[in-house]
């Protein structure tokens, strides 16, 4: 039997493979488009396609793919076999440097956002060399990005990486300006914790609502649901213990480096999180952890819910996004060392961040837009929709310091004492931590915890990405103008920045009410609650010049991916009313009705035995629901209208108004009296597995 040090990464062509099989010239020039952004040459690619072709054929994969990432949040491929046809009439395996730095998937079926029209077809993938290729049901898959004939980004990878370019060479302006210029490249990192929900499959495939939309529509909270708060770092049960055996086994052979694994708050909820790594291959990696968690549950007869909000009255499920920046010398820009006060690189990069939140608030928000995670934010288990900063006690002192120009007295070192002589002591962390804020400082990165289960973690590192970056450049402008006196422009410069961003920090409960009325009145923070309110953002003036700016994203694709948004909001509910309304009339509605039908034959069977039987509990029963029944038909009729009238919009953005004011209350009202129905139907008349089935079946 291998152990994990022998077979991880298997199935990855990683710069171990890479090593041992490429030339040693090709593996340096490889390195250098890698680390340094280097321009590839065409005889550097044809040996590395020789070199990937003849690992990946002795690994049994027979096809290769472009693997890329389109606007639809998930990944695409399309196959090609490496057979090429031989003189005699037989094939040899073939694989050349084109055919790895260039393809050509039709685009025409992507959401454009207007940027192509249906009959322009052609689209292109290039090789992204920053990110290992892999083997998956044997085909070698290359990771790329993927752009239109016009050139114009249609996917999430394009962007980030260019997201990355920026910061870094901002980055390193600062750290020259700073003394510090033998660092070559600065990279961001990122470890995003994945949560989701198991649940048998034989109980899903009797769920209309989770098939079509990965969420229920419908049911009524069981008896137990996580007030005991006993399912959270609980026992793993015997079955959910094997997935996961098997689910990290499949990621360690792909060089993902899962790393904790553990119960959730809510029933049936668990998650993983990863070893953070740059933020290209994290993003990579989280999109083949969100599909490789579906295709192995599928082997254990279980469903993987990655939605937002799969069940209501229970936690819904996120996804941390915990954020770093690199040097190529390993050192951590966001660590504060010892003393943080007198670490003056770490105070400068801190101060970048916390005005790029502050500065791009709006934009943060708007990155985790979907109508999944509208459910969440704000609904006291998730950050609330205001954006603020944790810091803790000590660096929230350390900037007031600095602000007040005053000397920092510093924190103690304190010893935990447990009480018990056979427990050991241990230094306890000079802050706590904040659950509740959606952008914390956890000790030398920042915990970005407003992404959504299913979302790709690119879009929010792109926005990140490029507001740090154009703090830094604001930096290393005013430090170029310093001349010799650069120790006191920087001084100022981290003074000027406490004092005008310092309305982002909060260390409190972002639960509580208060802080909200306090937030969007006193401080004037924004609280962007739906995708409608928050993706028009990104066509700000602002926010827009940021982009540009940074040749991040051109206005075209700004406003694509505005539409692309919009639109994905609009039709993901629609499906979900939709869905709905199919539900209850063909399912709930006649299933209400047979069941009262048979109380009410009952009722007459008993007065006919005995005329003077009240038998008032039926009769009640009988009355409310026909009252039920009525309500829901009625409902139904509603909801159906409403979505005939979002027809007769055009305009996105009226659309998505449309369905936020007027399809999602219809869906809540349709939806309160199916699930009060519901308590009071027969289990045996009930069409669907119940929330307590569907939460507490998998043992």
């Amino acid at each position: 039997m291998m152990t994990v040090p022998e077979y991880f990464g298997c199935k990855a062509f990683d710069d171990r493979v890479m090593k041992a099989r490429l030339s040693q010239p090709v593996y340096e020039s490889l390195r250098k488009t890698m680390d340094e952004g280097a321009k590839l040459n065409l005889s550097v690619a044809n040996a590395v396609a020789q070199a990937m072709k003849d690992w990946a054929v002795e690994q049994g994969a027979t096809h290769f793919t472009h693997w890329f990432q389109p606007m639809t949040g998930i990944t695409a491929e399309k196959h090609d076999s490496f057979i090429s046809p031989a003189p005699d009439g037989r094939v040899i395996m073939e694989f050349s440097g084109k055919e790895l730095i260039k393809g050509e998937p039709d685009a025409s079926s992507f959401p454009s956002g207007g940027l192509r029209a249906t009959f322009e077809a052609r689209g292109y993938t290039a090789w992204d060399p920053t990110s290992y290729a892999f083997i998956k049901d044997d085909t070698l898959c290359i990771p790329t990005a993927f752009c239109s004939y016009g050139g114009e980004a249609l996917d999430k990878k394009t962007p980030l990486l260019r997201s990355m370019q920026a910061l870094n060479k901002q980055a390193l302006r600062v750290l020259k300006l700073m003394g510090n210029d033998t660092v070559k490249y600065v990279r961001t990192c990122v470890g995003p914790e994945q949560e989701y929900f198991l649940v048998d499959k034989a109980l899903y495939d009797r769920r209309p609502d989770l098939i079509f939309t990965g969420r229920t529509l419908f049911g009524a909270r069981p008896p137990k649901g996580q007030e005991l708060d006993d399912h959270y770092f609980g026992s793993i049960k015997p079955r959910v213990a094997a997935y996961m055996k098997e689910l990290d086994e499949e990621l360690w052979k792909l060089g993902i480096l899962a790393k904790t694994e553990h119960n959730e708050v809510a029933p049936a909820q668990h998650e993983l999180a990863p070893i953070y790594t740059t933020t290209n291959i994290a993003t990579d990696h989280n999109q083949l952890t969100m599909e490789i968690m579906q295709k192995v549950a599928a082997r254990h007869g279980l469903v993987c819910l990655l939605h937002e909000k799969p069940f209501a009255g229970v936690n819904g499920s996120g996804k941390h996004n915990n954020w770093s920046i690199s040097t190529d010398e390993g050192v951590n820009l966001l660590s504060p060392g010892d003393t943080p006060h007198e670490n003056a690189q770490f105070l400068v990069f801190l101060c970048a961040v916390l005005q790029a939140v502050d500065d791009y608030q709006d934009l943060l928000r708007m990155s985790v837009a979907t109508a999944g995670n509208d459910h969440r934010l704000g609904a006291n288990e998730a950050p609330p929709a205001v954006v603020s900063v944790f810091l803790g006690d000590e660096l929230t002192g350390i900037l007031e310091a600095i602000e007040k120009d005053a000397p920092y007295a510093g924190v103690e070192p304190t010893q935990m004492k447990l009480g018990v002589h056979t427990l050991p002591r241990f230094a306890r962390d000079t802050t706590d931590r904040n659950r509740t804020s959606p952008f914390a400082f956890t000790g030398n990165k920042f915990e970005f915890r407003m992404l959504g289960s299913s979302n790709s973690i690119a879009c929010a590192n792109i926005m990140l990405n490029t507001a740090v970056a154009q703090s830094l450049k604001e930096y290393a402008d005013r430090l170029e103008g310093a001349g010799e006196d650069k120790s006191q422009v920087l001084h100022d410069l981290i003074r000027e920045t406490v004092r005008k961003h310092k309305r982002i920090i909060f260390n409190g409960n972002g639960y509580d009410d208060a802080w909200i009325k306090e937030a969007t009145q006193e401080r004037g923070l924004l609280n962007l609650r739906t995708t409608p309110d928050c993706v028009p953002c990104l066509l700000s003036e602002k926010n827009a010049d940021l982009l540009t700016g940074h040749k991040v994203l051109s206005m075209a694709e700004l406003r694509s991916r505005c539409e692309i948004m919009l639109e994905n909001y609009t039709k993901t509910v629609s499906i979900e009313a939709l869905t709905m309304i199919d539900m209850a009339r063909k399912e709930i509605l006649p299933a209400v009705e047979e069941y009262t039908t048979s109380v009410a034959a009952g009722v007459a069977a008993k007065r006919a035995a005995v005329a003077q039987l009240s038998c008032s509990y039926e009769a009640g029963l009988v009355s409310k629901l026909s009252q039920l029944t009525d309500q829901i038909a009625q409902r139904t009729d509603e909801l159906e209208l409403a979505m005939v009238h979002l027809g007769d919009e055009s305009d996105v953005m009226v659309q998505a108004d449309y369905v936020r004011d007027e399809i999602l209350p219809k869906m809540g009202s349709l939806r309160a009296a199916v699930d009060e129905a519901e308590t009071l139907t027969a289990k045996k008349y009930w069409p669907f597995p119940s929330y307590g089935e569907l939460l507490f079946g998998v043992r």
